[in-house]
């Protein structure tokens, strides 16, 4: 290698730092990050990057050859209130970076730098893809109607993770992490008087019982080999204290690893709620949207990524599966790649907390190995 990553990363350590915080301090949500998408495009600029925008997402190329490796970093914060006291909290009330987005975007711009400044000894084309609305907005879909996997023959991700301790990288091939749905709906029934339950149709304890039925589809219909989620997570009926209200309404979300198990979750529900409203007399409307596939990584990257891992003498350990999800899935689906992570979990500095937590942050001092792994990645896979 022409260059050392590792050491290269270190030099920029401080610049990763500050462009980290910077983030950190203006939070944007899913398809707002005007702000920081001009920063991440004005350093791009000056370092050389033909640069590609899809509304508030950048596709950035720099390099020429007959192999193409794309990175991807994403950008969007969430609606939390942070509760962190460091000089760096959010300045933007109601809006966080409370899942790491901010440290990815920073990890991607140093890497972008140190490719910028060594791209005479890269045999290739590298594609930056600094990316809008993963939280639930599906900003890798656009980025892809955009053209971001144009050309490309191999993608990899990162993501900081608060299960693995801090300054270990995280590889797995196979399933990662989960495909995702959302689910809403209403129990209909019949209104009335508090103390005259006989005269309606009380959609509270209807909806209870879906509820706990709700519960029976994995634990009950998926194979135990096999695994899914079904959680309720908000419901809403009533206002007053002595009247049965008309409608209960509920929603939550499903996770699951085969699309076989996705497709019985949605149809289970369906079923019990259709015939538990039936026996009460009840009626119900319900929507079901599948927001994110499973994130499945290639078994030929993933091997190539703890290659790249070893060369560099980093940390690294095979991550556990988690029933979160990523929009990464959708790149996967089109593009042999990877999806990896970097452990920021530091007990000392109490950064313990999980991710969309209020007081999540991550240790700002393993940032560089993310930036230099990336930088790796590229490299080798461009020989």
């Amino acid at each position: 290698m022409g260059f050392d990553p590792v050491s290269e990363a270190k030099r920029i350590e401080k610049e990763i730092i500050t462009w980290r915080r910077d983030f950190h301090m203006h939070p944007e949500l899913k398809y707002q990050e005007e702000r920081t998408s001009g920063i991440v495009e004005e350093h791009l600029r000056e370092w050389g990057y033909r640069i590609k925008r899809v509304g508030t997402g950048i596709i950035a190329d720099i390099g020429e050859g007959e192999k193409t490796i794309a990175l991807r970093a994403d950008m969007d914060a969430l609606p939390i209130q942070e509760e962190n006291d460091v000089p760096y909290k959010s300045r933007v009330p109601g809006k966080m970076h409370a899942c790491g987005h901010d440290a990815h975007t920073a990890m991607l711009l140093g890497t972008a730098k140190i490719i910028s400044e060594h791209i005479d000894e890269f045999n290739g084309r590298v594609r930056l893809i600094f990316q809008p609305a993963e939280e639930g907005g599906n900003g890798a879909v656009k980025m892809i109607e955009g053209g971001a996997l144009e050309g490309v023959n191999a993608i990899f991700g990162f993501h900081v993770w608060m299960d693995l301790p801090s300054g270990v990288i995280g590889i797995r091939e196979g399933p990662f992490l989960a495909g995702a749905g959302i689910f809403g709906g209403e129990i209909i029934g019949k209104g009335g008087h508090g103390a005259s339950p006989h005269e309606t149709i009380d959609p509270v304890p209807i909806l209870a019982e879906t509820v706990l039925a709700f519960q029976t589809i994995v634990s009950r219909n998926v194979d135990p080999i096999e695994t899914g989620v079904v959680s309720v997570t908000a419901v809403k009926a009533g206002e007053a204290f002595n009247v049965i209200p008309e409608r209960a309404e509920f929603k939550g979300t499903f996770r699951f690893f085969k699309p076989e198990i996705g497709e019985l979750i949605k149809r289970r529900m369906e079923e019990i709620l259709d015939g538990i409203t039936r026996a009460h007399g009840a009626r119900y409307n319900l929507s079901i949207e599948e927001l994110t596939l499973p994130t499945i990584n290639d078994k030929e990257m993933a091997g190539f990524a703890l290659k790249v891992a070893e060369k560099l003498r980093l940390r690294w350990r095979e991550v556990r599966p988690t029933m979160g999800a990523e929009d990464f899935a959708f790149y996967l689906q089109k593009v042999p790649g990877a999806f990896l992570a970097l452990g920021i979990r530091n007990e000392e500095k109490g950064i313990i907390y999980p991710h969309h937590h209020p007081k999540f942050d991550v240790d700002e001092d393993v940032l560089y190995l993310g930036t230099a792994m990336e930088a790796a990645l590229a490299f080798d896979f461009l020989r």
